[in-house]
């Protein structure tokens, strides 16, 4: 399989314009996706972070399954702050916002005690595509920060005022090599990594791979296909969809893409790719 590696150039002027505003904020949302919240650990932007406190927000939760509270288990245990949010649902703004309140307490009591009522103010980071522009929308009560569902909508930073409050918008941002190829396949496959530079047949028959390992009852359900190896799998989408090319052939680049399209927009099911092993092999 091609070694999976994205890091475009303005990445690196991202990580510059957040380390040059880490001195404006008080603390720092580090947004994850639910599905595969180790693989969405940007380990060098931790560093960067220094000794701000951080709120984890394991955001799109509603794609994926009860394993995301095991998971959320093992971050808190190693002293880590983190809350489950679902960026499509406006009910999880209170518990984001008090969350979000809670990281600056000290802070806020401290400023209350010498009669100062400022505004507290936070840097939202993390990999393209975790949600992190519609959180911030949720957050503001309306549609302040650019989003989309392609990796790497927002470029440069955007202020946004919220109840109480400030959030700091920033680009997606990738470590600068994925070492581990494992996770970086889970990032492909939930659309973190600009599709453009990968090869869709092979992640599609990864994805395929570790389904049919975990989920298996959700690929029979979804397509009516017997598990097997990845390519007869595909072949047997191709079949039951009749993506089928002149000549008899399988028409293998509309079954990838629709196993793709299925996984991310939860027709699959709620599935999270990640383990606690994962996890754990991180430093939080």
């Amino acid at each position: 399989m091609k070694i999976i590696q994205w890091y475009p150039g303005h990445m690196t002027g991202a990580m510059r314009m957040m380390e040059q505003n880490l001195s404006l904020v008080d603390g720092v949302i580090f947004v994850l996706d639910a599905r595969c919240p180790a693989a969405s650990f940007n380990a060098k932007l931790k560093k960067l972070l220094k000794s701000k406190p951080v709120l984890y927000v394991f955001n799109k939760a509603d794609l994926a399954d009860e394993r995301v509270d095991i998971l959320m288990s093992a971050v808190k245990s190693m002293g880590a702050v983190c809350v489950k949010a679902n960026s499509v649902n406006a009910g999880a703004r209170r518990a984001l916002t008090e969350a979000i309140k809670s990281l600056v307490a000290q802070k806020r009591e401290t400023a209350a005690a010498k009669g100062y009522n400022r505004v507290f103010r936070f840097m939202v980071a993390g990999v393209p595509n975790t949600g992190k522009s519609t959180l911030i929308n949720i957050l503001a009560g309306s549609k302040r920060a650019e989003t989309g569902d392609k990796a790497g909508v927002t470029r440069g930073k955007q202020w946004i005022k919220c109840d109480g409050f400030e959030l700091l918008d920033t680009p997606g941002t990738m470590p600068p090599a994925f070492e581990n190829q494992y996770l970086a396949r889970h990032l492909a496959y939930v659309g973190s990594i600009n599709d453009d530079i990968l090869e869709m047949d092979e992640i599609a028959l990864a994805l395929l791979e570790e389904l049919a390992a975990n989920y298996p009852k959700r690929l029979e359900e979804r397509y009516s296909i017997n598990i097997g190896q990845p390519l007869e799998m595909l072949e047997g989408v191709c079949a039951r969809r009749g993506f089928i090319l002149r000549g008899g052939e399988y028409d293998y680049e509309r079954g990838e893409r629709a196993i793709i399209d299925d996984f991310r927009k939860g027709r699959l099911g709620r599935i999270t790719l990640d383990s606690v092993e994962d996890i754990t092999s991180l430093e939080f």
